[in-house]
């Protein structure tokens, strides 16, 4: 798995998470929502060039310099979710404070077509499992680079 350094102000928020569920045990204190799609866009324009939508544009989160439409995913769970099909999904892992990894990064029907079916909240849901194996048999020619 490809490792990317995370910037060091949101490193600094994961750091915070590890001291508060460790100064009170058996609560979670998950950095989730908007936060963490936020992040993991910034993280993928800057590793990957690529150019962001405005939020909560519909599918896409951004493009890359040659065109690719590009549907971003950060998680530190072992599943994401997704509405609708995209061109492309690069999905990134949160490993450690400090670094993210690379999950999958290619073309979007694969994964899409084999996601859970469709969820009350309007997301289908697949495991990182899964991803890491699709995202094995993809191709150099159509990661996102």
């Amino acid at each position: 798995m490809t490792k990317i350094e995370l910037p060091k102000e949101v490193a600094e928020l994961y750091r915070i998470v590890e001291k508060l569920e460790a100064q009170y045990p058996g609560r979670k204190f998950t950095l989730d929502g908007h936060l963490v799609g936020s992040i993991g866009e910034v993280i993928a324009e800057r590793v990957f060039d690529l150019k962001l939508y405005p939020p909560s544009n519909p599918i896409h989160d951004g493009r890359t310099p040659e065109g690719k439409e590009v549907q971003i995913k950060l998680t530190g769970g072992k599943k994401i979710g997704l509405r609708e099909e995209p061109n492309f999904l690069l999905v990134l892992r949160i490993v450690d404070p400090t670094h993210a990894e690379v999950v999958y990064n290619g073309p979007g029907l694969v994964p899409w077509n084999s996601a859970n079916k469709m969820q009350k909240n309007g997301q289908r849901s697949l495991s990182l499992t899964k991803l890491k194996m699709f995202n094995e048999k993809v191709s150099e020619k159509n990661r996102i680079r």
